[in-house]
């Protein structure tokens, strides 16, 4: 009887525990438009103050488009280490371009150079802790994030979902892109669609802290030292002519829910007065997010998004997504579906004027429950150099009417169905 009754008590915990992770309403975000210049001093620092981040101002961000601009780039940047190298990815596969990584941090890690690695143990799934055996037997270490065990259950569904790569504290990229085929050749199908970032100056310490908090999560070591944090001040003469002001926004699940990466994005919205252009592969934007769309429109905001098309990698997602394009339609947001291959930046856009990059996506997985990394930059070139990528790629995209979107055929709404069930783990 005693097994019975324990039996019960077990199963009616774990159904309110699965009820909780997939019922839970979202957290409302309202906010209204910050009383300063999107171009204002004053408003970068009420974003770092928002965001808890630090504001940097000494920074050059170039924009790499496409894995065989970035890939050779960041390859080239690992040949040239002297001192440190550390990669953080939620996605590496077993491949022709991780071979290529893997052997190059080997080289380095023989040639002396300190390389660390975090991969996330879910993301990364299919790739046998076999695959670093060369790179360790060189002296490089590989951790995994939050493997699989029964101590980390409660943090099972914590996942990093950052790509970040820093060389000797003082040059990094970051984006949206893990290091797979994919990205790469295609791996049989249309390459896809990214875009990733190499910065340089005093934002590549909120790049290195990024990697370095993670560190401390898979392997218990504190990163210190001026291979990891040049003590060395910028010199005034050092700075570029046109340094990139901004910020570098680490994003982690709280238990109240909010999360950081989630205020930065409302607040920009908000703060909209010409222009927002969002490319996302992953659009699941929440209620609150939505509404502040529509109320950019209704204050003249030209509000245009990018989304996968047919080469989307997950159907349930992008049903998902389409399912919530509705009242966005209704409200004046253009959107429009991606045609030549999967399109996996992960770019806002305010005016012309700021510029969101990173890891996250517009979805409640990258706001609520991954590990998430995002540079927000005010500056105009770089606003302007990644208009023109969203020009090419609204130009390869179909827009999806209104009309259009509600003649969508029966099975896609059941599929929706499914994904409403499960919308708070997507």
């Amino acid at each position: 009887m005693f097994f019975f009754i324990s039996a019960i008590i077990a199963f009616v915990v774990l159904g309110l525990l699965v009820f909780l992770v997939l019922f839970e309403p979202g957290l409302k975000y309202e906010v209204a438009a910050p009383p300063y210049p999107l171009d204002s001093n004053e408003f970068l620092r009420l974003l770092g103050a928002l965001a808890d981040a630090q504001v940097h101002d000494q920074s050059q961000i170039e924009v790499l488009t496409n894995g065989d601009v970035y890939f050779p780039a960041e390859l080239e940047a690992i040949r040239n280490a002297k001192q440190s190298i550390h990669v953080e990815a939620y996605i590496l596969y077993k491949g022709e371009i991780s071979r290529k990584f893997v052997d190059a941090l080997a080289e380095r890690a023989r040639a002396g150079v300190s390389v660390k690695m975090v991969i996330d143990s879910i993301g990364s799934f299919s790739t046998p802790n076999s695959y670093f055996d060369d790179l360790r037997a060189a002296g490089g270490r590989v951790e995994w994030y939050q493997p699989i065990t029964w101590w980390n259950f409660k943090r099972f569904n914590n996942r990093t979902h950052r790509e970040v790569i820093v060389i000797d504290g003082e040059l990094a990229f970051t984006g949206g892109s893990g290091i797979a085929d994919v990205w790469w050749n295609g791996d049989g199908k249309p390459r896809w669609r990214e875009t990733m970032f190499r910065v340089e100056g005093d934002l590549v310490t909120g790049l290195q802290t990024t990697f370095a908090e993670n560190w401390l999560e898979a392997s218990g070591e504190i990163l210190v030292g001026g291979d990891c944090f040049p003590t060395e001040d910028i010199e005034q003469e050092d700075v570029p002519e046109h340094a990139t002001a901004g910020l570098c926004v680490i994003s982690s699940p709280q238990a109240g829910r909010s999360t950081r990466a989630r205020v930065l994005f409302q607040v920009l919205l908000a703060s909209a007065k010409k222009e927002i252009l969002v490319t996302s592969p992953y659009f699941l934007p929440d209620e609150s997010a939505r509404q502040e769309m529509i109320k950019a429109v209704q204050r003249g905001v030209d509000v245009r998004v990018i989304t996968p098309g047919d080469h989307a990698d997950h159907l349930l997602t992008r049903r998902s997504s389409r399912s919530r394009y509705g009242d966005l339609l209704k409200g004046g947001v253009r959107i429009s579906e991606y045609q030549p291959a999967m399109i996996h930046a992960k770019i806002l856009l305010i005016d012309g004027i700021w510029a969101v990059v990173g890891s996250t996506n517009f979805d409640n997985r990258s706001f609520g429950i991954n590990d998430e990394v995002n540079l927000a930059a005010r500056d105009t070139a770089l606003a302007a150099r990644l208009e023109e990528d969203f020009a090419r790629d609204w130009a390869q995209s179909k827009p999806v009417t209104l009309e259009e979107w509600e003649r969508r055929p029966m099975s896609e709404r059941v599929v929706e169905l499914l994904g409403k069930v499960i919308e708070r783990q997507q």
